[in-house]
């Protein structure tokens, strides 16, 4: 859900994801882009673009994070060798 948000409305969908440098960034860029889009169309599609891979960056590191924590917590998984 937060990806269609992210495409959408893509300063609403990063502040939501808990990242609020990156939708004063996406601000930033919708305006630039709005003014050049004039010209240049697919410039129009570069805040949606920017706000779904900064989405996606985040949770992956959420993610990986969320892993490191339980490995540290509960050992490697069995079977696992070093």
């Amino acid at each position: 859900m937060i990806y269609v948000l992210a495409a959408l409305l893509p300063p609403l969908g990063l502040l939501l994801n808990g990242q609020p440098f990156s939708a004063i960034f996406n601000v930033l860029l919708i305006v630039f882009c709005a003014i050049f889009g004039l010209f240049f169309h697919i410039l129009l599609l570069v805040p949606s673009a920017h706000a779904i891979i900064a989405v996606h960056m985040k949770r992956d590191e959420r993610r990986h994070r969320e892993m490191v924590e339980a490995v540290r917590r509960y050992g490697p998984p069995p079977g696992y060798r070093f």
